[in-house]
């Protein structure tokens, strides 16, 4: 039962973080596109925006590993 808890919240970790990270994205690059396409200059700006979110799965990632490292390593 224990290990069955620890396993929903780690995965809870990375589900939540991934679908947030796909609504950021999902937003930021609409209005990423929109910028661009008015001034091509801001390409770099753009890329770079829509790359930040990505920082959150990563960090859902290092959260579920550590609660399966530290928790369930007993």
């Amino acid at each position: 039962m224990e290990l069955g808890l620890i396993a929903l919240g780690a995965g809870l970790a990375v589900g939540l973080a991934a679908l947030a990270t796909g609504y950021a994205q999902a937003r930021i690059g609409a209005a990423a596109m929109g910028a661009v396409a008015e001034k091509p200059e801001l390409t770099g700006r753009a890329i770079l925006l829509v790359a930040i979110p990505e920082t959150l799965v990563i960090l859902g990632f290092a959260v579920a590993a550590m609660i399966i490292l530290l928790l369930g390593g007993k």
